[in-house]
C-alpha cells in the first residue's frame, strides 16, 4: 500500500470508514457486472467416458489399430466431420462448438466425474474418493447461491439418477454451501406412463392452507429452539423446508413436471428412454424458468446395452457393437431433438447445452477391440448460449492422444459456463473452516464465445 494510500484510509478512517470496508467497495467498484449471454443451462452429463476418437475427433488417417471401425461422414457444418453412426446429428452440427482439446489426469470414473461436475480437480486419483464437505459443490449449486430463480421455481434440477462407481460419485450436491442449495432431485422414471412428483403433490386429506397452519407452529417452536441451539445446519434446514413449501403451491412447476402435456410425436422424437425423456423434461425446465438442469445419461458407468459409456469390453463383449446398437443411436436421436426443438422455441440463444464424459478413450484399441480410459485428450459439445455455431476449438495429434492447440481443462469449462451466466467465475465463496475459494480456478474460453 502506498503512502498517499494510506493516508487516504486514515482519512476516511475519521468518517467511519475502516480499512476492510475500504477494500471491500473497491474490490466491489473494480468489478463490471457480466453481461449474462444465456439464462439457462441443460448439461448432458455422459457417464462413463465417451470415446471422442469414434465419434467427434475421428482419424482416418491413422493407422489400423488406432482408427475405429466407423467412418467419418461429412456435416452441414463447413470442414467438420462426425462418426457416420450419427446421421441426424450431422445435420444440426452448424448449431454446435466441439472443443477437441479438453484434458486432465484422473484416470478413474468417480474423480473424472467430480472433476466435469464441479470444474475442480480432485485431491486423488482414487476410485473410491467419497463426497465430503471438503470438497466442492455441483455446477448447478454454484448458481443456485450466486444467482437464484426468484419464486418456486427451483434454480437447478438433477435426473434422473444419483451416479456412483462403486460409492457415489461426489460433486452431485451443494457440499460445503449448504443443504438449501441442493438441486432439485427427481430420481423417478420420466418414461414410466404414471411419472408424477409425490414431491410436488399434497395427500389428499391435507390442504395447502392447513399445512401452512402447521408450518406456522413449526415455526415458533424451531424460534424458541435455536435459542438454544445456533447451528447452521439447522438454519441450512430451515431454508430447505420453506424452498419446498413454495414449490408445493406453485401450479407452475407442476405443470413444467406434467409430460403429458407434450403430444405422442413429440415425447417419441426424443425416445421413450428415461434419458430421452429426461431431456424433454429438461427443455419443459428451462421453459419455466429453471437455470440450470443436469440429466445424466446413465446411473452407472456401464459396459453394455442399456447403461453408461464405459465400453471396455466387459464380459467378453466388444465395444463397437456395443455403441452402434445403444448408445450412438439414442445420442443421435436425443441430441438432435433437443437442439432443433429449443431453436424452434426460441430459446436455443438463451440455452446452454453441455454434452460431456469424464474423460475419452485410448487412441489403441486394446486386446479386446474396445478402448480404455483416456483423460489426456477429449472432446466437449456445447450449442446455444453465446457459443459459436457450426464451429471447432482446439486440435489433437495425428492419433487423437494430445492437445496440440488450444488446450482446455475442466476449470475453464466452468469458468465459461459461470462467465456465459453472467456469473464472475472468480467469485469467492466461503468452504469448510471459513476459507475463502474460487466457484472456479480457470478462465472462460474467450475463442468459443459468439
Amino acid at each position: 500500500m502506498s503512502r498517499r494510500h494510506a493516508l487516504k484510509v486514515g482519512g476516511l478512517g475519521l468518517l467511519g470508514l475502516s480499512l476492510p470496508k475500504l477494500l471491500q467497495a473497491e474490490a466491489n467498484n473494480s468489478k463490471p457486472t457480466l453481461k449474462a449471454r444465456t439464462k439457462s443451462v441443460i448439461f448432458l452429463y455422459q457417464f462413463g467416458g465417451p470415446s471422442h476418437i469414434d465419434m467427434f475427433d475421428m482419424k482416418p488417417e491413422a493407422p489400423e489399430g488406432i482408427r475405429g471401425l466407423h467412418k467419418p461422414v461429412a456435416t452441414n457444418a463447413d470442414g467438420i466431420a462426425i462418426s457416420e453412426h450419427l446421421p441426424r446429428l450431422a445435420k444440426v452440427t452448424d448449431k454446435v462448438t466441439l472443443i477437441r482439446s479438453v484434458h486432465h489426469h484422473m484416470k478413474n470414473h468417480n474423480p473424472a466425474s467430480y472433476y466435469a461436475l464441479t470444474g475442480h480437480a480432485p485431491p486423488v486419483d482414487d476410485i473410491t474418493l467419497r463426497d465430503s464437505p471438503d470438497l466442492f459443490p455441483a455446477l448447478g449449486s454454484v448458481v443456485d447461491r450466486l444467482a437464484p430463480v426468484v419464486g418456486a421455481i427451483p434454480t437447478s434440477v438433477a435426473l434422473p439418477w444419483v451416479i456412483g462407481d462403486g460409492t457415489v460419485t461426489p460433486g452431485q450436491a451443494a457440499s460445503f454451501l449448504g443443504k438449501v442449495h441442493d438441486p432439485l432431485l427427481i430420481t423417478r422414471d420420466p418414461n414410466k406412463p404414471d411419472f408424477k412428483l409425490p414431491e410436488l403433490s399434497l395427500p389428499a386429506n391435507i390442504s395447502y392452507e392447513r399445512l401452512m397452519h402447521r408450518r406456522s407452529i413449526q415455526k415458533i417452536i424451531d424460534s424458541q429452539s435455536r435459542l438454544l441451539s445456533h447451528s447452521a445446519q439447522a438454519r441450512g434446514l430451515d431454508a430447505y423446508y420453506e424452498k419446498a413449501l413454495a414449490m408445493l403451491d406453485s401450479p407452475k412447476l407442476r405443470e413444467a413436471f406434467n409430460l403429458s402435456a407434450e403430444s405422442d410425436a413429440v415425447r417419441d422424437s426424443y425416445g421413450r428412454t428415461p434419458y430421452g425423456q429426461s431431456c424433454l423434461l429438461a427443455r419443459r425446465l428451462v421453459e419455466a424458468g429453471t437455470k440450470f438442469v443436469t440429466v445424466y445419461f446413465s446411473p452407472n458407468i456401464g459396459g453394455d446395452v442399456g447403461s453408461g459409456w464405459d465400453t471396455h469390453g466387459n464380459n467378453g463383449k466388444k465395444m463397437f457393437p456395443i455403441m452402434e446398437k445403444y448408445h450412438l443411436p439414442m445420442t443421435d436421436q436425443t441430441l438432435p431433438t433437443l437442439l432443433e426443438e429449443l431453436d424452434q422455441r426460441g430459446l436455443l440463444d438463451t440455452t446452454l447445452v453441455v454434452w460431456t464424459g469424464e474423460f475419452g478413450r485410448t487412441p489403441k484399441i486394446n486386446e479386446k477391440a474396445s478402448r480404455d480410459h483416456w483423460p489426456d485428450c477429449y472432446t466437449v459439445l456445447l450449442a446455444g448460449g453465446g457459443v459459436k455455431r457450426g464451429f471447432v476449438f482446439g486440435e489433437s495429434d495425428k492419433t487423437a492422444s494430445l492437445p496440440t492447440k488450444d488446450p482446455v481443462r475442466p476449470e475453464d469449462l466452468a469458468a465459461t459456463i459461470y462467465y456465459l451466466l453472467g456469473i464472475d467465475p472468480h467469485t469467492e465463496v466461503y468452504a469448510v473452516g471459513q476459507r475463502p475459494v474460487m466457484i472456479a480456478e480457470g478462465n472462460p474460453i474467450g475463442g468459443i464465445v459468439a
